[in-house]
C-alpha cells in the first residue's frame, strides 16, 4: 500500500477506506501491490465473488390453508397481520441477505400440507442448497418443519412469539444441522446470524491458509471444518522477504504509521521497525504467489535459526485487524480457530498461552500478537505499546492493553470437528518485565472450570465479548463437538 493509503490517524483507517486506497496503488516497491491487495481484501470482503456464486438459501413459510378460528397464533394475528407480515419478513430477509452476500430464494406458495412439505423435501434434497429458512405461521406446522429439518440441508427455523411452545422446539432444537430462533424479534436480527453462518461456512471453504514449516509442499483440507491447509517450505518466508528493500515506500509508511499510533516505543530501534514492516510485505507476496488467504509460520524455528531477523509479529497483528487469519507457530489448531473467529464475528482473536493463577484461581494469557481492533475491523485500535518480541528481544511486538471488565469469549477449535468454549471478565494486564511471559498478558475471572487449573487446551482465542452462544450455534449447524473449557 503507498503511504497515502495507509494514512495517519491515531486510530489508522478504517478497513473499507484501507482496501478502496489500496484498490487504485501501482507498482511499488518493485512488485503489483494492487494484486497482493486484492487477494487480501478477497479474503475478508468476498469481493471477488460474484452474486451469483453466493451460497443459495431457500426460504419456506408453513401455514394453514383455511382460515381458523382457535389456536396459536389467533385468528386476530393469522387472518389479519398475515400478509403484513409476509411482506415485512420477506423485505428482511432479503436486506440480510444481501448483507450477508448469500443468495435468498423464496419459495412462489407456502406449505400448506404434507405432499407441499415432500415436494419441497425432494427439491433441496436434489439442489442441495447451502441452507434453507422455515417460517412457521402456526403451531400445527412443527410436524412439517421437523421433516424437512431432518432433510440433510443446514435449517434454520424462525418462530416468531405466538406459533411455538417449549414442547415443540425441544423436539429438534439441539439436532446437528438444525438452528431454532424461537424469538419475539419481529425484526428477524437472529435470523440475519443464521445467515451469516451459512456465509461463514461458505467461506471457509473456499480459505487456503499457508503453513510454512519444514520443507514439505502439499495441499490439503482439514475436515470437516473445511479449511484448506498449503504447506510450503519454511524457507519460503525468508526468500521473500530477502526481496523487500529497506527503503521500500511501503514499508516505512508502515512504520511511520506504526511509531504515530502506538502510545510509545519501548526496545524497538528504526531498523527493527523496518525488519517488522518487511515481513509484512514479504507475507503478501506469499500469499499473491500462493493463492493464499492466510498464513501461520514455524516462527520462532526461523528466528532461531537466523532465516529471518526478526519473527512477524507486528505483522501478523496487523493482518489480524483487517480479518485475514495470520497465526503463530504453525499451529493447526490455531488455524481453524482465527478463521472461524474472524469470519463468522467480523472481529479478530488473541491466540495465548495460557497460565492458571492458582492463588486466585484466575487465567492469565500471554502472547506477542495480539491484534489492536478488539471490538471488530472498523472499530477504533485498543491503546498499545510497541515492543520487542520478548523470548529472542528482537523486532517488533504489539502489546495491547485490554479493557478491565471487558466481557470474553474463550475458544479454541482442538481439532477439525471438536471446539471447547468459556468466558470471562477482564481483571488486569501485565508488564513484562517485572512479570516473565510473552508482550500482551492478560488476566481473566473465568467462569469455569471450578479449579483453574484443570482448564482444558492451549492456544486458545481471547475474544472480546460474549459470543459463546453463536460459537454453540455455529457448531450445531455444521457438526463440530463442543464442550466447556
Amino acid at each position: 500500500m503507498c503511504h497515502h493509503c495507509l494514512g495517519h490517524e491515531p486510530n489508522g483507517v478504517s478497513r473499507r477506506e484501507f482496501f478502496a486506497a489500496a484498490a487504485g496503488a501501482g507498482v511499488v516497491g518493485g512488485f503489483l501491490l494492487r494484486a497482493a491487495t486484492a487477494a487480501e481484501s478477497a479474503a475478508v470482503t468476498g469481493s471477488d465473488e460474484p452474486a451469483g456464486e453466493w451460497p443459495e438459501v431457500r426460504v419456506a413459510y408453513l401455514r394453514q390453508k383455511a382460515k381458523f378460528w382457535l389456536g396459536w397464533p389467533g385468528t386476530s394475528w393469522e387472518n389479519r397481520a398475515y400478509p403484513e407480515f409476509m411482506t415485512k419478513s420477506r423485505g428482511l430477509i432479503e436486506k440480510f441477505g444481501h448483507q450477508t452476500k448469500v443468495r435468498v430464494n423464496f419459495e412462489p406458495e407456502p406449505l400448506y400440507d404434507d405432499a407441499g412439505a415432500e415436494e419441497f423435501i425432494k427439491k433441496i434434497q436434489a439442489d442441495k442448497p447451502a441452507g434453507v429458512i422455515l417460517v412457521p405461521v402456526h403451531m400445527h406446522e412443527w410436524g412439517r418443519v421437523t421433516k424437512i429439518a431432518k432433510a440433510g440441508i443446514p435449517t434454520i427455523v424462525y418462530a416468531p412469539l405466538g406459533v411455538c411452545f417449549t414442547g415443540h422446539v425441544r423436539p429438534i432444537c439441539r439436532e446437528k444441522g438444525v438452528h431454532v430462533i424461537s424469538t419475539a424479534d419481529f425484526e428477524m436480527t437472529p435470523v440475519r446470524f443464521g445467515l451469516k453462518m451459512v456465509r461463514t461456512h461458505h467461506e471457509i471453504r473456499r480459505t487456503r491458509i499457508a503453513r510454512l514449516a519444514g520443507n514439505e509442499t502439499k495441499d490439503e483440507v482439514l475436515e470437516p471444518f473445511g479449511v484448506q491447509l498449503r504447506r510450503l517450505p519454511r524457507a519460503v518466508f525468508a526468500d521473500a522477504f530477502k526481496t523487500i528493500r529497506d527503503d521500500d515506500a511501503d514499508v516505512l509508511a508502515m512504520v511511520e504509521d506504526y511509531q504515530q499510533a502506538a502510545d510509545k516505543v519501548v526496545e524497538p530501534a528504526r531498523q527493527d521497525l523496518i525488519n517488522a514492516a518487511k515481513n509484512y510485505f514479504a507475507s503478501l507476496r506469499i500469499l499473491k504467489e500462493h493463492d493464499c488467504q492466510g498464513i501461520t509460520m514455524d516462527c520462532l524455528g526461523a528466528v532461531f535459526d537466523k532465516q529471518i531477523p526478526c519473527p512477524p509479529c507486528m505483522a501478523w497483528s496487523k493482518f489480524l485487524d483487517v480479518g485475514v487469519p495470520a497465526i503463530c507457530e504453525a499451529d493447526i489448531n490455531a488455524v481453524m480457530s482465527h478463521t472461524l473467529c474472524c469470519k463468522l464475528l467480523d472481529k479478530p482473536g488473541f491466540m495465548q498461552d495460557p497460565v492458571p493463577e492458582t492463588v486466585n484461581n484466575t487465567l492469565i494469557g500471554a502472547h506477542c500478537v495480539c491484534p489492536t481492533r478488539l471490538n471488530g475491523y472498523e472499530k477504533p485500535r485498543e491503546t498499545f505499546m510497541l515492543r520487542s518480541h520478548s523470548e529472542s528481544d528482537v523486532g517488533v511486538s504489539v502489546q495491547v492493553i485490554w479493557k478491565p471488565g471487558q466481557e470474553v469469549t474463550v475458544m479454541q477449535m482442538t481439532g477439525p470437528g471438536k471446539m471447547i468454549l468459556g468466558k470471562g471478565k477482564v481483571l488486569r494486564n501485565f508488564e513484562t518485565p517485572p512479570a516473565g511471559g510473552c508482550r500482551t498478558s492478560v488476566e481473566l475471572a473465568m467462569d469455569g472450570p471450578a479449579d483453574i487449573r484443570d482448564t482444558k487446551g492451549f492456544h486458545q482465542l481471547f475474544i472480546y465479548g460474549d459470543h459463546v452462544s453463536d460459537f454453540e450455534a455455529y457448531a450445531q449447524m455444521y457438526g463440530i463437538e463442543t464442550e466447556h473449557v
